[in-house]
């Protein structure tokens, strides 16, 4: 399936649903698919994303759709990540907040211990959050300057 061709696919899907969260997820995969479109990228690589695309085996009519097609999305996404480390719009972002807190409930526990459990644990968790914030922040920043944010 060519990168046109998928777009024309979710256009048709999305215009055919009547679900929110469906027509969110083919908004999401035609935004991609219109920035790898939009990209440089060799015959090779325009080859091995339309390769992508048909092991997903999006023309199937799978009972439900909007799990269908989050799963899809998610191992494209992955695809990207792992083969030309191209990222969505606030990945690290994510990725450092949901790491932060997780560290910051450890701290807190830790910090609890030396005064009040369930207060320790809401400073750490929010320490962990602002930390994680910044580092993602940082992180995607340096991505879309190095032209490796989608």
């Amino acid at each position: 399936m060519t990168l046109l061709n998928a777009i024309n696919f979710f256009e048709s899907l999305k215009t055919e649903s009547s679900n929110k969260s469906e027509i969110k997820i083919y908004t999401q995969f035609i935004e991609i698919l219109k920035k790898l479109e939009n990209r440089a990228f060799t015959t090779d690589d325009i080859q091995s994303i339309e390769m992508e695309l048909d092991s997903l085996k999006l023309n199937s009519n799978p009972d439900n759709r909007k799990k269908f097609f989050k799963n899809a999305l998610s191992k494209f996404e992955t695809f990207l990540k792992d083969t030309f480390s191209l990222t969505s719009q606030g990945y690290y972002t994510n990725l450092s907040v949901t790491l932060g807190m997780l560290f910051g409930v450890v701290a807190g526990i830790l910090i609890g211990e030396r005064f009040e459990r369930s207060l320790g644990i809401s400073i750490g968790i929010c320490m962990g959050l602002f930390i994680g914030a910044f580092i993602g922040r940082r992180k995607d920043t340096q991505a879309k300057e190095a032209g490796k944010m989608l």
